[in-house]
């Protein structure tokens, strides 16, 4: 397990050399929180809707998909995640097809830019800082 969590926060330090502070890691939560409230809407209520047990699997995942990337927990593989839900809502339900497009593209863009530093990713992949006491002889 530990050999585990050690190639996984070197893939994400590896995909993400700097999680971003500033006004572009404002930028990244901004946009962390739009798709992830959305998300989380768009799938409560169809689960509300009351689908049968096979239609609910999508709105569930899409819900677990917008609570991971409100958190910016795992946020390259809910975004990614989100993408490609969103990508199959827009081309098999008729109809209007830009809410989907917008949020699969918003998610595209945070599986690509990554979370920003204020997310849970950061707290757990960033680049941490050691402090090594001075020798005293």
């Amino acid at each position: 397990m530990p050999w585990e969590s050690c190639n996984l926060a070197f893939v994400v330090r590896r995909l993400f050399s700097t999680f971003a502070h500033g006004s572009p890691g404002i930028g990244l939560l901004l946009m962390r929180l739009a798709a992830g409230i959305a998300l989380i809407v768009h799938g409560i209520t169809k689960l509300l809707s009351g689908p049968a047990l096979g239609s609910a699997i999508l709105p569930a995942v899409t819900t677990c998909a917008g609570m991971l990337l409100l958190a910016g927990l795992r946020t390259p593989i809910a975004g990614a995640l989100v993408a490609v839900i969103a990508l199959w809502n827009a081309l098999s339900h008729p109809g209007n097809p830009w809410t989907c497009i917008l949020l699969g593209t918003l998610g595209a863009a945070l599986a690509l830019l990554g979370p920003g530093a204020w997310s849970v990713d950061a707290r757990l992949f960033g680049w941490k800082r050691i402090r090594i006491p001075d020798r005293q002889s």
